[in-house]
Order: C-alpha cells, then sequence, then structure tokens
C-alpha cells in the first residue's frame, strides 16, 4: 500500500514539477493577479458613478484587494449587494423625466374653483361659473385675473384708479379744511342813526328832487 501511494506521490509530483506544468501554473497565477487587480479597479470606478463620495471608490477597491487573488470573487458578491443601485446619471435622468411629466401635468389648466380642466382661452369656467380671464378694453386680447396691465399692448388696468384716487384727494382735503373754520355767528344788524343834517322843505327840496327841465326854445 505505501509503495502504491508512494508512486502515485512521485508520478503527481513529476507531473507538476515538469517545464510545461510549471508554465501553465505560472500563467493561471498572473492571470488570476491581473483579474483580481481589474477587479479592484472595476469596483473603485464602479463606485466612482454611484457616489458622489471621494472616500468610498477608494474603499471599495481596498476591501477587494484585501481578499487576495484567491477570495476577491467573494468580495466581488459583498460589493454589488452593499453598492447603490442607481448611478449618478440613472438618478439624473429619472428626475429629469420626473420634472417633465410634471411639467407636462401643471401644463393642463384646472379649475381653481372645481378643479377641473380647462381651455386656456376660456373666460368662464362653465362648471362652476369661476372667472378665468378677462378682456383687455384696448386690444381685445385675453389677459390674467391677476395682471396689472396688458401683456400684449400695454395698457394698465390700475392707472385708473390712481387717477381717481389723485382727484378724490384734494377735494376731500378741501373738505376737511372746511369742516374745521369754525361756524360765525350772524352779527347784530347796524341801527340807522338819524341824520343830523335838516331835512328840506318848501320850494328847495321840491328843486332838489325834481329833474332839470330844458328850456323850450321859442319860434
Amino acid at each position: 500500500m505505501e509503495d502504491i501511494l508512494g508512486q502515485i506521490g512521485s508520478t503527481v509530483s513529476g507531473v507538476f514539477g515538469s517545464p510545461p506544468v510549471q508554465i501553465g501554473l505560472r500563467l493561471i497565477a498572473i492571470y488570476l493577479i491581473v483579474i483580481w487587480l481589474a477587479t479592484a479597479y472595476w469596483a473603485f470606478r464602479d463606485m466612482q458613478q454611484r457616489s458622489g463620495n471621494v472616500i468610498l471608490p477608494y474603499l471599495a477597491a481596498a476591501g477587494i484587494i484585501v481578499f487576495t487573488p484567491i477570495f476577491f470573487i467573494l468580495a466581488v458578491w459583498v460589493y454589488k449587494i452593499i453598492r447603490p443601485h442607481e448611478k449618478i446619471g440613472e438618478v439624473w435622468e429619472r428626475n429629469l423625466a420626473e420634472e417633465a411629466l410634471l411639467a407636462e401635468v401643471e401644463s393642463i389648466h384646472h379649475c381653481p374653483g372645481c378643479d377641473r380642466t380647462i381651455n386656456d382661452e376660456w373666460i368662464i369656467c362653465p362648471s362652476c361659473r369661476t372667472r378665468l380671464n378677462r378682456v383687455c378694453p384696448n386690444c381685445s386680447r385675453l389677459v390674467g385675473m391677476d395682471w396689472s396691465l396688458c401683456a400684449w399692448c400695454g395698457k394698465d388696468f390700475e392707472r385708473r384708479e390712481v387717477a381717481a384716487a389723485a382727484v378724490l384727494e384734494p377735494t376731500t382735503s378741501r373738505r376737511d379744511a372746511t369742516a374745521r373754520v369754525p361756524a360765525t355767528t350772524p352779527s347784530a344788524p347796524a341801527q340807522v342813526r338819524p341824520s343830523a343834517r335838516p331835512s328840506l322843505t318848501g320850494k328847495s327840496a321840491t328843486a332838489r328832487t325834481a329833474p332839470a327841465q330844458d328850456p323850450i326854445p321859442e319860434r
């Protein structure tokens, strides 16, 4: 039995000791080392695409290197389990798609009263009678209810109110000034004193009161 085992051992050692087998084993070892280092670099690059942290790519590559060329496959499995499932580019694309979907939903106008879909050219909601838009008196185009001026012709909707306020302001100030002046009591009528001059009687009075007549010229 010992002889048989000794012959098997010598045969195996002879096979592994042959130059072709040694070259093959060396090539396999070099291949494993290359795969090991390439896997560490792949983990480094993959983590850079999946996280914005600067330290995590180095930790992923160091973890694969620590597992040696023999057990690095286990490190790759662990890395695939704990790594982020989405890349940064995929997250951006998903966010852009969500924003585009929200913008598309927001582009569909809804009534503020009943929240039903409405048309941009409607003035009143046909469901709840809510006022949606108004017509510009200058260009007859639709404008928003909260617009202070028309975006098409520049009509200022608040100018009339400002002018009216400016007109009413001096009138109000005049009324206030009039109300502040105290009312004066009417004074008693002045007594007429009798004239000290003697009254004219007789011819003198008649001469003063009667108008003078021109004499008739003789013929």
